[in-house]
Formats: C-alpha cells, structure tokens, sequence
C-alpha cells in the first residue's frame, strides 16, 4: 500500500510540473497569427492533404496581403518621394481588395487565416521602419521586388497544382496585377538607384 501511495504521489508530482512548466511556456510567447491559422486547419482537414495544401496557400495570401498593407501605409507615411508614396497607396487599396476576395473563399471553404500581421511580416515592418530618406525608398523598392516575385511564385504554383477549382481560379487570375506591382516596383529601384 505504501508504494503504490508513494508512486501516486511521484505520478501526480510529475504532473503537476508538466503542467506548470506548460504554462510558464504559454505565458511567455503569444503563438503566431499564421501558425494559429494553420493548426486551426490542419485540424478540421486532418485526413484530406489536399485541402490542407490549397489552405496553406490562401493562409501564404492573407499573410502577404496583411503584410503589403502595413508596409504600404508605412511607404505613404515616411517617404519623401511622390512615387512611393503613390506605389504604398496602391499597395494598400490592391492588396486590401485582394485580402477581402482571400477572406471569402476561405469562408466558403472553411479555411482559418491569419488575422493580424504574422511575426515575419512585423519582422519585415521593423526593418523597414528603421530606415529614413533615400534608404527607405531603397529598402522598401527591394523589399517590393523580393515580396512579389516570392507572392507570383506561390500563385503561380497554385494555379497549376491547387486541388480546389474556385483555389485554382483565384491563384490564376491574379498572377497578372502581381506581376504589374513587380514590373512597377522595378521600374521604382530603377529610379531610385539613379539618385
């Protein structure tokens, strides 16, 4: 009787640490917006790999466009220069209606997505706000080139290997505004490197 009381009591000591140490750990670090939005789908589509992969894709999207939006009010709020702030508008107003079409199909198709800027894309933000002036207008041409050409690479396979048709079409027939901002962003450095 007494080592079967001893080895409770070693049980439910042990326990109970597991259980402090958890929310020592939960306490410390809010979990990110996208990883929140993927468990949340890897949940409810657990057995179906496909619909997991087209809604990692739309997750990708909402982040890229929660992140587009920041920047882009941050480009209209610093700079100096006429072009960017004209490029960080269109970046706002684009990108917003884009998140507004990524929220729906998601709705429709039952997908989690991030709410609120993930911790990349505040990383990215940080970085950017550090700057000022011509530096600014630098890293943030750079930073428009990098960001897009990874955002048409992600629709691009979408288009060819998404699963869901409604996915498939979204991805599609957004590869030609990406590559617009792109050729735009480019022409943008191109300017800016003059100076």
């Amino acid at each position: 009787m007494k080592k079967i009381l001893l080895a409770s009591k070693v049980i439910l000591g042990a326990g109970l640490i597991i259980i402090f140490l958890n929310s020592c750990k939960n306490e410390t670090k809010q979990e990110d917006p996208k990883e929140v939005a993927e468990d949340a789908n890897e949940a409810k589509f657990d057995s179906i790999d496909n619909v997991e992969d087209d809604s990692e894709f739309l997750v990708d999207q909402a982040e890229i466009n929660l992140a587009e939006i920041e920047i882009g009010k941050l480009a209209q709020q610093k700079s100096t220069n006429t072009e960017v702030k004209k490029f960080g508008k269109m970046l706002v107003d684009e990108h917003t209606k884009s998140a507004s079409e990524v929220s729906a199909l998601a709705k429709a198709k039952n997908f989690t997505l991030p709410s609120s800027l993930t911790e990349e894309g505040q990383e990215e933000y940080n970085k950017l706000n550090e700057k000022s002036g011509l530096d600014f207008d630098k890293k943030f041409a750079d930073m428009m080139i990098d960001g897009h050409q990874k955002a048409i690479d992600k629709l691009q396979k979408a288009a060819k290997d998404a699963h869901d048709e409604d996915v498939k079409l979204w991805a599609t027939n957004n590869i030609a505004g990406l590559t617009s901002h792109l050729e735009h962003a480019k022409l943008l450095k191109q300017n800016l490197d003059k100076k």
